[in-house]
């Protein structure tokens, strides 16, 4: 399965970064998170920092687009194959910096593609 990171990890229940870990994690994906807050959501340890992250197939982003713009350099850096626009995140410039860095872009909802089988 593709090695996600959850980027805007939180640790409360009502958010749907902390659904998508136990929805990724139920699905056998293999799962790291990253958020403002360290803590353990089904198993999988939120970090706030990304230094130690690699080897990431794909990043389901749960953070707005203001937000986003100080993550640039360090998404890139971690070059995934894929990043996903969950709602809410939709941003077109980003898009274009990780077109330019053959980094595939999905506007799409995580939970939605691994409900129908298409993550």
């Amino acid at each position: 399965m593709k090695k996600t990171l959850v980027f805007g990890a939180s640790l409360k229940p009502n958010r749907y970064s902390n659904l998508a870990i136990h929805r990724l994690v139920d699905s056998g994906v293999e799962t790291l998170a990253f958020g403002l807050r360290e803590g353990k959501v089904s198993g999988v340890n939120i970090s706030n920092k990304l230094d130690k992250i690699n080897d990431i197939h794909t990043i389901t982003l749960y953070i707005n687009p203001k937000r986003q713009e100080e993550y640039y350099n360090k998404i890139v850096f971690l070059a995934p194959k894929r990043v996903i626009f969950n709602p809410g995140t939709e941003n077109p410039e980003l898009y274009n910096i990780l077109k330019n860095n053959n980094i595939d872009i999905e506007v799409a909802c995580t939970l939605v593609l691994l409900s129908t089988g298409q993550y």
